[in-house]
């Protein structure tokens, strides 16, 4: 267990999949030892990387985008992270592709999700997180809602249920939780 090593996670979200997620990811890195802070890029503005050692960043993805917030925090923030532990986590819906047997697709939304972007910023990340993510018609704007609305039916074939009214939750916690353990491991190596 490392003590007072001190980390950032930055997340942006839109169902709020990221946020859980990035919750979870804390949890477990203080349960090692680490000084987690956790930042909704949409609400607050990182200034400074230098009291940390491990960043983490991560977001949902809609159409094959991260939130522009988070995509701003690596954009601003990418040479900085040459001299500092980085990892990276996209929430998606791969649990969907991964039941229907889809391994090609989950693939290629993985590349665009997380590969692209380390490539786009030049990035050495010690770890990358691909995970599934939240589906909420609740919060969609209405033409995203009648896009997505034919995969309702799917989502109960393939297994998920909703988790409240208009909500599939997609994310497996222990995948999250052994992913952030494993990070917490190469976080505390020189």
């Amino acid at each position: 267990m490392v003590e007072n090593v001190k980390a950032l996670i930055v997340y942006g979200t839109r169902y709020g999949a990221s946020a859980g997620t990035a919750e979870e990811i804390a949890s477990v890195l203080r349960g090692e030892g680490f000084d987690v802070k956790v930042v909704n890029a949409k609400e607050e503005k990182i200034k400074d990387l230098n009291p940390y050692e491990l960043i983490v960043v991560g977001s949902g993805l809609q159409i094959g985008k991260w939130t522009s917030e988070a995509e701003d925090f690596l954009k601003r923030f990418q040479n900085d992270f040459a001299n500092k532990k980085l990892a990276l986590f996209a929430s998606t819906m791969k649990t969907v592709s991964e039941r229907q047997g889809k391994t090609q697709d989950v693939e290629v939304t993985r590349k665009f999700a997380l590969t692209d972007k380390v490539t786009k910023y030049s990035l050495q990340p010690i770890s990358l997180g691909f995970f599934g993510g939240v589906i909420d018609y609740n919060k969609m704007n209405f033409l995203f809602r009648k896009t997505l609305g034919s995969i309702r039916q799917q989502l109960e074939k393939d297994g998920f249920k909703e988790t409240s009214p208009g909500v599939y939750d997609l994310r497996d916690m222990e995948e999250i939780r052994s992913w952030a353990k494993d990070l917490a491991q190469k976080a505390s190596q020189t």
